[in-house]
C-alpha cells in the first residue's frame, strides 16, 4: 500500500497503482485544472478501450488542494519523463507500452514500462539484435504462441477441398465422360465408406473380446483355477490356514505300530477330556515327535489322533516355512499358531520337522535362518500360553533336531514308529488285501515272512503291484503268484526275459543256484527256501530267496555260519562240476555278504577264540599285529565254510544234479517243488 497525506485534508489510503494511473493521466493532459473529467463515451478512442485500467480524478484520490507546481514536482520526482509519442499505442498490437516486469532494475519506470530480460545464452547475435532494437524491444502479445505450438495447433487443420467441378477441369475430361466420371465416383465413395464401417465395427468387437478376456484371465488369477495360472504369494503374512476334520480316519486305519499307538492314546484321551487330567495338576503336554523310518506311519498316526479326538486338524510341511525373504518363514509360524489358538483344543502336525527346527548355527552366508525356529521355539514354549494346542512333529533324522526343541516343555513325548515285524506286516498286507479282489488261497503270512524289513508304504506297493501284474495277466482276482513276482520285483528288479544266456551259462547258473539250495535245505540252522530261479532279474541272472519263520531280533554263532555255508554254496558247485579253471564271477556277491559276516564275528560280536572277547570298532586305527590277526582269524571262518560246503555237496550229487536239471526245465521252484525234486520225486507237469 502507498499513503500520501497533507495538513489540509485527512490522510487518504490508496492503492498504488491507482495513483500511478492518476498521474500519468495528469501527466498527459494538457489542461492544467485540479480536477481531471473523463471523457464522455461519445468521445472514447480506441486506445481507451484497449487500456482496461480505471482511471482516477484528483478529487477522488483528494488530491484537489495541491497547486499545480505541487503537483508537477510531485510527478517529476515518482516518474521520469515520458514523451508524448512513448504514450502511443504500438503501431502493430495496439496495446499500452506499460507491462508487467519479471526482473528488478534500479528504478520503477524500468520494471513497469521498458525491460523485459530474455534469458538465454548470449551470442553475437542476440547481442547485435538488443544494440540495434535499444530499450523499445518488440514485446509479444498477451497471446504470443511458441513456434512448437503452433506446428502442433496447424497440424490437423484440413487443406482446401476440391470441388469436383473443378476436378472435371483439371482433369481435362470430355464434356460426354463427365456423367459416368460422377457415377464412378460416386459408387467409389460408398463402396469406401462401406469398407471402413466394416473395419470400424471388425475393430470395435475385437476391442469387446479382448476386454473380455482380460477380465475372465483376471477373475481366474484370483479365484478359480479355470483358465488361469496359480501363483504362489511369498508374502505368507495374510494367507490364511484352513483346518481338516479328520473323521474318517481312527487307530483302525493304522497297523503293526500297537506301540506307538498306546503311548499316543493317553494324547487323545487328553483331548478328549482335559479336566480329567487338569483336575490332578497334570498339564496337558506341548509336543509329541514321531520318530521312525520313512514309510512307517508317522503322518497316518497324527492324521488318527486328530480323528479320534475329533479336534481341528492344521497340517504344514517343514519345507513351507523356508523362504528366500526375510521373516517369511517366522510370520507364517505366528499365523499357523494364531488360527490354531483360536480353534483349541486342536492338533498341529508339521512333517519333515528337521527341515525347519534344524541346529542353529553361526552362519554369515544367512544371518536370517535362525528367525524360523526361533519363532517355533516361542510359540511352543514363551512367555505366552498356549493351552490346548498340541504340536506332532515327524522326522527320520532326529539327529538333526535342535537340543532347544527337544526339551521337555515342547516336545515333551518321543514316539518311536519301527518298521513293523512279522506280525504288524501281515495285519498291514491283510488291511490292503481286502481292497482288492484276492483268490482265498492267499496266504498274508507267507508273504510277511518273505518281506523282512518291508515299511507299510512298501507293502501297499507290492499289493498294488500284484494287481497290476494280474490285470496284466488277464485274471480276475490277485493270486499268490502275483503277489510273488511283485516282491521278487521290488527286492531285485523287473524280470528280463529279453536277455539272451546260451546254454552253457544257463548251466552253470543251474548248477550254482542249485549249490545255494542244496547247503540251505541240509544246513541245521539255515534259514528255510522260499523259491529258487534261474530268471535274469536286475543284475543277477538267478537266486535263491530264504523264508525265515519269525523276524529275528538276534543270531547265533550257528545260525551265522550257516549264512556263510549257503554263501558258500554257488562256489563250490562251479568247482565240483566245471572244474577250477572254468569257476565264474558269479560268486562276488556271495563273497561279500561271507566276508562281511565273517569280520563282525570276529570284531563286533566276540566270536574269535583267538581275540577273544573285544570289539575293534575302527579296523584301520588298530596295531599292524592286530589287523593281521584280525585278517588271519577272518580268512580262517570263510575257509573252514568253504570246506564245509564242499563236503556237504559231494555227499549230495545225485540231490544236486535233479535239482539242477529241474531249474533248467522249469526256471522257477517254489519250497514243495524243491522238496519233492530232493526227495527224488517227480513234478507234474505245469
Amino acid at each position: 500500500m502507498f499513503s500520501l497525506s497533507t495538513t489540509v485534508q485527512p490522510q487518504v489510503t490508496v492503492p498504488l497503482s491507482h495513483l500511478i494511473n492518476a498521474l500519468h493521466s495528469l501527466r498527459g493532459s494538457v489542461s492544467s485544472n485540479p480536477s481531471v473529467k473523463p471523457q464522455p463515451k461519445e468521445h472514447v478512442t480506441e486506445q481507451d478501450l484497449l487500456n482496461t485500467e480505471p482511471t482516477w480524478s484528483l478529487r477522488d484520490l483528494g488530491l484537489t488542494d495541491l497547486r499545480v507546481g505541487q503537483m508537477g514536482e510531485l510527478v517529476n520526482r515518482l516518474l521520469p519523463y515520458i514523451s508524448q509519442q512513448e504514450l502511443l499505442p504500438l503501431p502493430k498490437t495496439g496495446q499500452n507500452i506499460w507491462r508487467t516486469s519479471h526482473l528488478s532494475t534500479d528504478s520503477f519506470f524500468h520494471n513497469k514500462h521498458v525491460w523485459i530480460p530474455n534469458r538465454g545464452f548470449k551470442t553475437m547475435k542476440s547481442k547485435t539484435r538488443r544494440l540495434q532494437g535499444g530499450l523499445e524491444r518488440t514485446v509479444e502479445p498477451d497471446g504470443f504462441t511458441p513456434s512448437f505450438m503452433k506446428g502442433l495447433l496447424t497440424r490437423d487443420k484440413w487443406q482446401e477441398v476440391e470441388t469436383l467441378d473443378k476436378l472435371l477441369k483439371t482433369r481435362n475430361i470430355p464434356d460426354g465422360q463427365q456423367e459416368a466420371f460422377k457415377t464412378g465416383f460416386a459408387e467409389g465413395f460408398l463402396k469406401a465408406q462401406a469398407l471402413t464401417q466394416r473395419t470400424q465395427e471388425a475393430l470395435r468387437r475385437t476391442r469387446l473380446i479382448l476386454l473380455v478376456l482380460l477380465l475372465v484371465g483376471l477373475y481366474g488369477l484370483s479365484k478359480t483355477p479355470f483358465l488361469s495360472v496359480r501363483f504362489r504369494t511369498t508374502s505368507g503374512l495374510d494367507s490364511s490356514v484352513d483346518p481338516v476334520q479328520m473323521k474318517n480316519v481312527t487307530f483302525e486305519h493304522v497297523k503293526g505300530v500297537e506301540e506307538a499307538k498306546n503311548e499316543l492314546q493317553e494324547v487323545v484321551e487328553f483331548l478328549r477330556n482335559p479336566q480329567k487330567f487338569t483336575v490332578l495338576g497334570g498339564k496337558l503336554p506341548k509336543g509329541v515327535l514321531l520318530v521312525g523310518p520313512p514309510g512307517t506311519g508317522k503322518t497316518l498316526l497324527a492324521r488318527a489322533v486328530a480323528g479320534e479326538a475329533d479336534v481341528p486338524f492344521y497340517y504344514a510341511s517343514g519345507s513351507e516355512f523356508d523362504e528366500m525373504f526375510v521373516g517369511v518363514g517366522a510370520s507364517r509360524i505366528r499365523n499357523l499358531f494364531r488360527e490354531a489358538k483360536a480353534n483349541a483344543p486342536c492338533v498341529i502336525f508339521i512333517d519333515e520337522l528337521d527341515s525347519v527346527g534344524g541346529k542353529r548355527i553361526e552362519s554369515p552366508m544367512h544371518p536370517y535362518s535362525r528367525q524360523t525356529i526361533n519363532q517355533l521355539l516361542a510359540e511352543m514354549d514363551g512367555f505366552k500360553p498356549n493351552e490346548g494346542v498340541i504340536i506332532i512333529g515327524a522326522t527320520n533324522f532326529p539327529e538333526a533336531l535342535d537340543n532347544a526343541l527337544i526339551r521337555p516343555g515342547r516336545f515333551d513325548m518321543q514316539v518311536t514308529v519301527p518298521r513293523p515285524d512279522v506280525k504288524g506286516r501281515t495285519e498291514i498286507l491283510m488291511w490292503y488285501l481286502k481292497k482288492i479282489k484276492v483268490d482265498p488261497a492267499v496266504k498274508a503270512e507267507i508273504i510277511a515272512r518273505g518281506t523282512v524289513g518291508f515299511s507299510g508304504a512298501e507293502l501297499e506297493n507290492l499289493v498294488n503291484q500284484a494287481a497290476l501284474k494280474a490285470a496284466v495277466d488277464g485274471k480276475d482276482m490277485v493270486t499268490m503268484k502275483e503277489l510273488e513276482f511283485a516282491k521278487d520285483k521290488i527286492l531285485m528288479g523287473p524280470e528280463r526275459r529279453s536277455a539272451e544266456i546260451d546254454k552253457k551259462n544257463k548251466l552253470i547258473t543251474a548248477y550254482h543256484e542249485s549249490g545255494h539250495a542244496i547247503i540251505a535245505y541240509y544246513t541245521k540252522d539255515a534259514m528255510p527256501i522260499n523259491k529258487a530261479t534261474i530268471m535274469p532279474r536286475g543284475p543277477s541272472l538267478g537266486h535263491v530267496s530264504m523264508l525265515p519263520e519269525n523276524d529275528r531280533w538276534s543270531e547265533t554263532r550257528s545260525q551265522l555260519l550257516a549264512q556263510m555255508d549257503v554263501s558258500m554254496g554257488g562256489r563250490v558247485a562251479e568247482e565240483l562240476i566245471f572244474g577250477n579253471e572254468n569257476i565264474t564271477t558269479g560268486a562276488s556277491s556271495d563273497f561279500d555278504s561271507a566276508t562281511k559276516i565273517a569280520k563282525m564275528m570276529v570284531t563286533r560280536f566276540g566270536m574269535s577264540e583267538k581275540l577273544g572277547v573285544m570289539t575293534y570298532s575302527d579296523f584301520n586305527k588298530q596295531s599292524p599285529e592286530t589287523q593281521a590277526a584280525i585278517e588271519n582269524e577272518i580268512r580262517t571262518l570263510l575257509r573252514d565254510s568253504y570246506e564245509r560246503a564242499k563236503t556237504l555237496l559231494k555227499s549230495h550229487a545225485k540231490e544236486h544234479k535233479n535239482l539242477a536239471e529241474a531249474l533248467l526245465r522249469y526256471e522257477t521252484l517254489d519250497a514243495k517243488e524243491i522238496q519233492l525234486v530232493l526227495e527224488g520225486k517227480t513234478l507234474d507237469a505245469r
